[in-house]
């Protein structure tokens, strides 16, 4: 009997675990402001990149476009799959989106690469590749890359 109830102890124990990891870091800026993600990711740059006052003005410009475009289309998302509209995309509108999704990626490396110099823009490259944002091995990462 007692094996028993400590059994169940235990069970209880890491079933509640196991349910407050859920979200993670996607889930903490979920509720975010688009101006307070765009403050916290501009901050975050100005650290790993020693950004200028001026460079910081510019920087936080662009990533609060960028995250009030983020923030409607998580909108347009949540608001299509709670009413019930979503669909499961044909190739052409998958193409479509990666399409878009990729010319905005270039936009702003480009925007990017007017106001940091280069040994800004190389540090901020590097970070990029080594935090999988290229978005090549989504889901993937670490496996088939040489162990250094």
């Amino acid at each position: 009997m007692k094996k028993v109830i400590v059994l169940v102890v235990l069970l209880v124990g890491f079933t509640t675990m196991a349910q407050d990891r859920t979200g993670g870091k996607r889930n903490s800026m979920k509720d975010m402001t688009p101006e307070q993600m765009a403050t916290l990711q501009t901050k975050k740059m100005t650290l790993d990149l020693d950004l200028t006052q001026a460079q910081q003005t510019k920087i936080q410009a662009l990533n609060l476009e960028n995250a009030k475009k983020r923030k409607a289309k998580m909108e347009a998302r949540k608001t299509q799959r709670e009413s019930g509209e979503a669909k499961k995309l044909s190739n052409d509108e998958r193409f479509a989106m990666k399409q878009e999704r990729l010319d905005a990626a270039i936009a702003h490396k480009a925007e990017l690469k007017k106001i940091l110099n280069d040994e800004q823009f190389a540090k901020w490259e590097m970070h990029r590749k080594k935090r999988g944002g290229d978005g090549k091995e989504k889901g993937n990462r670490g496996k088939g890359k040489k162990q250094q």
